[in-house]
């Protein structure tokens, strides 16, 4: 069965595809190319691509754990669970190679719900998980013989919801594979809000928060960007989420170096992965919320905006930061965040010379759509393109 795709490209198609056996990882002598990650439209979601697996097909069945070295995790984990990692922030990737015609996969502690693109070769389908205990899943689809090439992209938000990976379920003869290293030119992380996650982008006429299907991080404006300069990409925006105040409560401060969207998760270890460039859009819950509930401008916004990238910077001492506003109403036509944002903007390029700002033009009443976040990721692309910082990545030899 053929299904029509967007396609979201990080890279070129990896040139190991038509790879017809498992070899060792030292085997690889050189890194390739990032990889081609696919992602579905939400209309193409089916829940009978996947069913659940039942202890009659056990014998049938070998289970490979996620503590397996040979499943490559891209994204910001919290390994300290031993059963499985938990899965939380959008653009979370996970990554192995197999041989055998079925894949299965196995989750639990399910909360909330989350979506991702299950991509296997070139064909890509939408598993969804909302809140449960554990839960292994089959792929309906058969898979032709031979090698193949799984990516699980976590599409939806961390605050919407989170899961426990706990491995892929094979056929019996199935084996797996270690994927070639893949080399980045570049690596990018973007922190902001619903406008930078991509929420509501594949929703009609009106914004909705009722089934995550259709917020999807793998056609937001910063996927798009990054997939623009093939660059590893994490994604660590939440939705509500002000500098001081917005429609969720923890505050920009509380979240920007967790493992997942809880003010009581662990803290990320800042230093095992390292940004080239961070993008930070803050400020449209802040004027919004306080807008409509008639509310004064926070403040203490400018400084509390300052004192959250200087922390980012002490983590990220080598990165370009770029300070991004705009997307929504807010960003783009209030001067009641535009004047305390440029005076925080100010005070930071002043006393850091890898600190700099774009502001988007293209902006959307609703929460930006599709067709809106590629044309704010055109205009950040282009902007980019022209920035000498972009030809010495920070972080790479």
């Amino acid at each position: 069965m053929t299904k029509k795709l967007h396609v979201l490209l990080f890279g070129v198609l990896l040139a190991w595809c038509a790879a017809p056996a498992c070899v060792a990882q030292d085997e690889f002598a050189q890194p390739v190319p990032p990889p081609l990650f696919l992602t579905a439209a939400a209309s193409n979601y089916n829940a009978a691509d996947f069913q659940p697996i039942g202890k009659s097909m056990d014998a049938m069945l070998q289970w490979i754990p996620p503590s397996d070295p040979r499943f490559v995790y891209e994204g910001r984990f919290d390994f300290t669970d031993p059963k499985g990692p938990e899965v939380a922030w959008e653009s979370d990737r996970i990554r192995i190679d197999f041989e055998g015609e079925t894949l299965g996969l196995r989750f639990d502690r399910v909360r909330g719900q989350s979506f991702f693109d299950v991509q296997v070769d070139d064909a890509v389908w939408i598993l969804a998980l909302r809140h449960g205990g554990r839960q292994r899943l089959l792929l309906r689809h058969s898979l032709p013989p031979g090698r193949h090439h799984l990516t699980l992209f976590k599409r939806s938000e961390a605050s919407a919801g989170t899961v426990r990976f706990e491995g892929i379920e094979l056929a019996a003869d199935g084996r797996v594979c270690p994927p070639a290293p893949v080399k980045y030119p570049l690596a990018m992380e973007f922190y902001g809000d619903s406008i930078t996650v991509g929420a509501c982008n594949e929703d009609g006429a009106v914004d909705q928060w009722t089934n995550r299907l259709t917020h999807n991080c793998a056609l937001s404006y910063a996927a798009l960007t990054a997939a623009a300069f093939s660059a590893d990409c994490r994604n660590l925006a939440v939705s509500g989420m002000g500098i001081d105040i917005g429609y969720a409560p923890p505050r920009a401060f509380q979240l920007w170096n967790r493992v997942a969207a809880r003010t009581n998760a662990p803290s990320a270890d800042l230093k095992a992965w390292q940004p080239d460039v961070v993008f930070a859009n803050f400020g449209e819950n802040d004027d919004s919320f306080t807008k409509t509930r008639r509310f004064a401008f926070p403040p203490t916004f400018a400084d509390d905006y300052v004192a959250l990238i200087r922390q980012i910077r002490r983590a990220y001492p080598n990165a370009r930061i770029v300070l991004l506003r705009g997307g929504m109403w807010g960003g783009a036509n209030s001067a009641r965040l535009r004047v305390p944002w440029e005076n925080a903007v100010a005070r930071l390029e002043a006393g850091d010379k890898n600190v700099t700002h774009f502001v988007f033009t293209h902006w959307s009443a609703l929460h930006p759509r599709v067709p809106d976040d590629r044309a704010m990721a055109d205009e950040l692309i282009q902007w980019l393109k022209t920035q000498d910082f972009m030809r010495t990545p920070a972080n790479q030899p």
